[in-house]
């Protein structure tokens, strides 16, 4: 990513096939080279006429476990893993395509939408990138929850969480996005996770109905339910950050 200043798209179109982590729903998602300036854009293919909802702060309709956008009556949900991908790859231009409102959850990680994405290849496009520069820091917070960003040269993500749970304390991560190899190998594979003792309570408010221990680390009061275990000894906050660079792309 960092040098590197072209503008990105892929090489050719590819698919993912999945359901939607709060819908349960089957959804297909088509990810198609785009030209230089186009940006990154969902696409509601099911949808008259295919809206188009480009990828953007101000188009952030909700934040409720997960990032929706929204642009007039459509809407995509649970983009964040996905951008992560995208915005990892160092990829610029693209349609996201969607035959339904949520982005395919597959595993609960970025890693198959990078696997898709470099089977597909990069394709340099010839073209200067346009770069978002901070001048100041800017802090948020609500509750003991502290976000901020200060200026760099170069994308540096720090996450610090604690959950006050024996498997889930004090976990620290710090990375610097130089280049896609970092996140591919640091984060990408990192999944998302709940507490079983929440299921019950998402499902009756109608989230979480596709989620299950293939696309989810589960842990009760002591333990984790995935028969695999985790990926890293700190995966929970190896997926904030995985989290926290697909909302940053907006």
């Amino acid at each position: 990513m960092a040098g590197d200043l072209e503008q990105r798209t892929l090489q050719r179109t590819v698919e993912v096939e999945g359901v939607g982590l709060h819908s349960g729903d089957a959804v297909t998602l088509r990810l198609v080279p785009a030209p230089v300036g186009h940006g990154l854009v969902f696409v509601r293919s099911d949808l008259p006429g295919k809206p188009q909802i480009p990828v953007h702060a101000d188009l952030v309709s909700d934040t409720s476990l997960a990032t929706t956008l929204s642009s007039g009556a459509a809407k995509v949900a649970t983009v964040e893993h996905l951008l992560a991908a995208v915005v990892g790859l160092g990829i610029d231009n693209l349609r996201m395509e969607l035959d339904g409102p949520e982005v395919p959850i597959v595993d609960g990680s970025a890693a198959p939408f990078v696997q898709k994405m470099l089977e597909a290849g990069l394709r340099r496009q010839g073209e200067g990138r346009r770069f978002l520069v901070m001048r100041k820091t800017v802090t948020v917070a609500e509750g003991d929850k502290v976000a901020s960003l200060s200026p760099s040269d170069a994308l540096r993500v720090e996450c610090a969480i604690d959950f006050k749970h024996p498997l889930i304390s004090d976990q620290r991560f710090s990375m610097a996005l130089q280049d896609s190899g970092a996140f591919v190998r640091d984060v990408a594979c990192a999944r998302t996770f709940g507490f079983l003792r929440d299921v019950d309570r998402l499902r009756a408010m109608g989230l979480a109905r596709g989620g299950s221990v293939q696309n989810a680390v589960v842990v009760d009061d002591f333990s984790i339910l995935n028969p695999e275990g985790l990926r890293f000894t700190d995966e929970f906050v190896r997926h904030k950050i995985l989290d926290a660079i697909g909302d940053v792309s907006l």
